[in-house]
């Protein structure tokens, strides 16, 4: 099982923007570079797909999975109204395993993250980095200052349609070879963050784009996959809901300790806290051995277990929390992408706790 729970696919913002406010002097100066100089490498080493096809040099197997994802890409603009633009047409290897690192922070007793406040997309619960070094840095640096933190690592972010000129965000070697379903999953959830962005509001966007990515999918293996493709994903599901199900548990348990807790001196609250950790860690240790894996497949999902604590909670929360919100309006609205986008768009055009409200009176039940 790898991480694509966890991220899902994090949202890094190309900040060419920023380094232009910043010419007169700015302690983000460095970190508005990396975000732009290494998104201008992934462009420049990104080819079309047809010409990888082509190729004399590409691996066959290679070539499948291209010609798969723009089966998905056409499917996400036809039966999804997914925008139709450059983006995902082209293929660039990386020769890594992670386009970006994200570091994520929260204090010791709540799962709120720490914001980070950019020019023109706002205000996002991580920062990210292109070079995991740099990223590890920044965490152990948050740690200096009392703060959890943790970083992981990242196969794919939109750039919310502002490169579609330059060619778009492209396909890369860090999920092309992803089972079918969740290729198509990823594909599905960059491209609904091209449809709408709420500024300053990291669990909205994510949420949403989960949910897009959870009802496109189930679309796709309907009526366009393969019976194996459909099996493949539905015990790859079974294992990812029950995850999900025990870190809800555990997030819960981990809220009522620091917002209820009033009452209790901090080193009540930090053994409480052990106590919940511990038991969550138990009781992954406990389904983990149901699901009969070999241990290789388990290595991410294993050390994100091992070192869970409020920064990974946290940012976990923010692809999870207001997506039965979204899967209900979908239904209210008849399940009509046209007319779901453009709720989820006047939504975005309200206070965040207005449209956090709203969401949460119409959550369809949990799986």
């Amino acid at each position: 099982m790898k991480g694509r729970w966890l991220v899902a696919s994090g949202l890094v913002a190309l900040v060419v923007a920023g380094t232009l406010a910043c010419l007169g002097g700015c302690s983000n100066m460095g970190y508005y570079w990396q975000s732009a100089t290494g998104h201008l490498r992934i462009l420049q080493a990104a080819r079309p797909v047809q010409e990888w096809m082509v190729d004399d040099h590409a691996p066959q197997r290679l070539k499948e999975r291209l010609a798969l994802s723009q089966r998905i890409r056409a499917f996400a603009s036809s039966e999804l109204h997914l925008p139709d633009n450059p983006s995902y047409r082209r293929y660039a290897d990386l020769q890594r395993t992670a386009v970006v690192w994200n570091v994520v922070a929260a204090p010791e007793f709540s799962l709120k993250l720490k914001n980070w406040c950019f020019p023109v997309t706002g205000c996002v619960g991580y920062r990210g980095y292109f070079d995991e070094a740099e990223a590890r840095a920044e965490a152990e640096s948050l740690r200096s200052q009392g703060y959890e933190a943790a970083t992981y690592a990242v196969p794919a972010y939109s750039t919310l349609g502002w490169m579609n000129w330059a060619g778009g965000d492209p396909l890369l070697n860090t999920f092309i070879h992803y089972p079918e379903g969740e290729l198509a999953r990823l594909i599905f959830h960059e491209l609904a963050h091209q449809v709408i962005y709420a500024k300053d509001d990291t669990m909205f966007n994510e949420s949403f784009a989960t949910a897009v990515e959870r009802l496109g999918v189930e679309r796709w293996l309907q009526t366009q996959a393969t019976a194996q493709a459909r099996s493949d994903y539905e015990r790859y599901n079974e294992r990812r809901n029950q995850f999900r199900k025990l870190t809800r548990a555990t997030r819960a348990g981990l809220e009522a300790i620091y917002e209820r807790g009033n009452g209790l001196t901090d080193e009540q609250r930090r053994g409480r806290k052990d106590q919940v950790l511990a038991g969550f860690r138990a009781e992954y240790a406990r389904i983990r051995d149901g699901w009969n894996l070999e241990p290789a497949r388990l290595r991410t999902t294993d050390e994100w277990v091992a070192n869970a604590n409020n920064a990974s909670f946290g940012a976990q929360a923010a692809y999870d929390d207001l997506v039965p919100g979204f899967e209900g309006l979908f239904e209210s609205v008849g399940r009509d992408w046209t007319r779901f986008y453009d709720e989820a768009k006047r939504l975005a055009t309200l206070p965040r706790f207005e449209r956090h409200e709203y969401l949460k009176r119409k959550e369809t039940p949990r799986a």
